[in-house]
C-alpha cells in the first residue's frame, strides 16, 4: 500500500465530493443545450448563457482563492461552495424563462468559484514533487467518474420518460446533498496565512503582478486558449445537428468521460515521470485534431469516435495543467495562483462561447471549431519551446 500512500484520507473525501458534485452536475449538463432548443433559446443565447456563467465562476475564483490564503484556512470554501452548487439544481425545475435560468446557472457557478482555489489549494498541499501528477490526476479521475454516472442517469430517465427534462433537475439535488454532507468529514490542515489584504473581487487578479515569469509565460498560453475554446455545450449542439438523436448525444458525452476517466490517473503519473510539459502539448494537440475533425464530420460514428478521443486531451491537460501550475508559486500563494488561473480562463470562456455562438449563427459550426484547433497548435508549439527557469517543473 507505500505505493499509494499519496492517497491520503484527505485526497479521499476531496474526490468523493467532486464525484457526487459531478454526478449532480453532469446529469444535467448534456441535457441543458437541448432542453433550452427545445424551449426556443437560440446557439447564440446558449453560449451567451454558458459564457456568463463561466465568467462569475471566474471572478469569484479569483476573489475566494486569495481570500483564502489570507485566512489561511480551506474547508470553509470548499463547504458553502459546494452547498450552493446542490442548491442551483432544484432551482432549474421551477421555472424556464431566461432569467431564471441564468440565475440558476450563476448560484451554481458561484459555488464553483467558491471551493475551487481553496480546494486545489487543499490538494496540493497533500502532495509532494514527485507525486503531484498522480494526486491530481486521481482527483480529476474521481471526479470526471461522476461525470460518466451522472449522462448515464440521464440516459436511463429519458429512456423511460422520452423528453422529460424537468424532473431531472430535481433528482440532481440528491447526490449533490450527499456530496455537501461529506465536506462535513474533512478536517483543516494547519497553513501560514498569506496576510495579503482581501481586494474587491475585480481587483483580485492582482496575483498576476508578483507572480514569477515563468507563471506568466504558461498562464499566459494558457489563457490565449482559453480565448478559443468555446463551452463544450457546442459540441453536443453539433452531434445534434449532425442527426444523432438527444439520447445518442449523451452517449457520446458518456463516452467521452469514460475515457477521461479511464486515462486521467495514469496520464498524471505519466506526467510525473515525463514533465507537465509534454504531456499538456500532447493533450492540446489531441484537441486540435478533435476540433479539426468536427469541423469535417459529416456523420454520426465520425462525431461519436472524436468525442472518445476528446476525452484524452482533457486528461493530459486539466489536471496536469493545475499541477504543473503549483509549482510555479509559493505554497503560501497556491489559493490566488489556481484561482487566478481558473479565474481568467473563466472570463475567457465567455469571450468564447459568445463569440463562437456568433460565428455559428453567421457561418455555421465549421469556422468556430476550425478556428480553435488552429489556436490549439500554436498554443502546444509556444508550450513546447517556452523557456523557463530550470528551479521550475517543466
Amino acid at each position: 500500500m507505500r505505493r499509494f500512500a499519496y492517497l491520503t484520507r484527505a485526497v479521499w473525501l476531496l474526490s468523493l465530493i467532486s464525484l457526487f458534485t459531478d454526478l449532480a452536475s453532469e446529469m444535467l449538463y448534456p441535457v441543458m443545450p437541448l432542453y433550452l432548443q427545445s424551449i426556443g433559446f437560440s446557439v447564440f443565447f446558449i453560449g451567451l448563457l454558458e459564457g456568463v456563467a463561466e465568467a462569475v465562476a471566474g471572478l469569484s475564483k479569483g476573489y475566494f482563492g486569495q481570500w483564502s490564503d489570507r485566512l489561511g484556512r480551506r474547508v470553509p470554501f470548499v463547504q458553502w461552495g459546494y452547498g450552493l452548487s446542490a442548491l442551483s439544481k432544484p432551482m432549474l425545475a421551477v421555472l424556464a424563462t431566461p432569467a431564471w435560468v441564468l440565475l440558476a446557472r450563476t448560484v451554481d457557478r458561484l459555488g464553483k468559484g467558491l471551493r475551487t482555489g481553496a480546494r486545489d489549494a487543499l490538494l496540493s498541499d497533500e502532495t509532494t514533487p514527485a507525486d503531484r501528477g498522480k494526486v491530481f490526476g486521481f482527483h480529476r479521475s474521481m471526479d470526471t467518474l461522476g461525470a460518466v454516472f451522472g449522462p448515464l442517469a440521464a440516459l436511463a430517465w429519458l429512456a423511460a420518460y422520452p423528453g422529460q427534462f424537468r424532473p431531472l433537475f430535481l433528482w440532481a439535488f440528491v447526490p449533490g446533498v450527499l456530496a455537501v454532507g461529506i465536506t462535513l468529514a474533512l478536517g483543516e490542515r494547519q497553513a501560514v496565512p498569506s496576510g495579503r489584504p482581501v481586494v474587491p473581487f475585480w481587483a483580485s487578479f492582482g496575483y498576476w503582478r508578483v507572480a514569477s515569469p515563468a507563471y506568466r509565460r504558461v498562464v499566459g498560453a494558457l489563457l490565449v486558449f482559453a480565448l478559443f475554446n468555446s463551452s463544450d455545450a457546442f459540441l453536443l449542439l453539433l452531434a445534434r445537428q449532425r442527426g444523432l438523436s438527444a439520447t445518442a448525444v449523451i452517449g457520446c458525452y458518456v463516452l467521452y468521460n469514460l475515457t477521461y476517466v479511464l486515462s486521467a490517473w495514469p496520464l498524471g503519473h505519466l506526467a510525473d515521470r515525463l514533465g507537465p510539459r509534454r504531456l499538456l502539448v500532447a493533450g492540446f494537440l489531441v484537441f486540435a485534431g478533435v476540433y479539426g475533425g468536427m469541423a469535417l464530420a459529416t456523420s454520426g460514428w465520425a462525431v461519436a469516435s472524436l468525442f472518445a478521443v476528446y476525452g484524452l486531451y482533457a486528461a493530459a491537460t486539466e489536471g496536469v495543467g493545475k499541477a504543473w501550475v503549483s509549482t510555479l508559486c509559493a505554497k503560501a500563494d497556491a489559493g490566488a495562483a489556481l484561482g487566478t488561473l481558473g479565474g481568467l480562463s473563466s472570463l475567457a470562456a465567455l469571450g468564447a462561447s459568445s463569440f463562437a455562438g456568433l460565428l455559428w449563427q453567421w457561418q455555421g459550426p465549421g469556422l468556430p471549431f476550425g478556428l480553435a484547433a488552429a489556436a490549439a497548435v500554436g498554443v502546444a508549439l509556444y508550450l513546447a519551446r517556452v523557456r523557463l527557469s530550470s528551479s521550475l517543473s517543466s
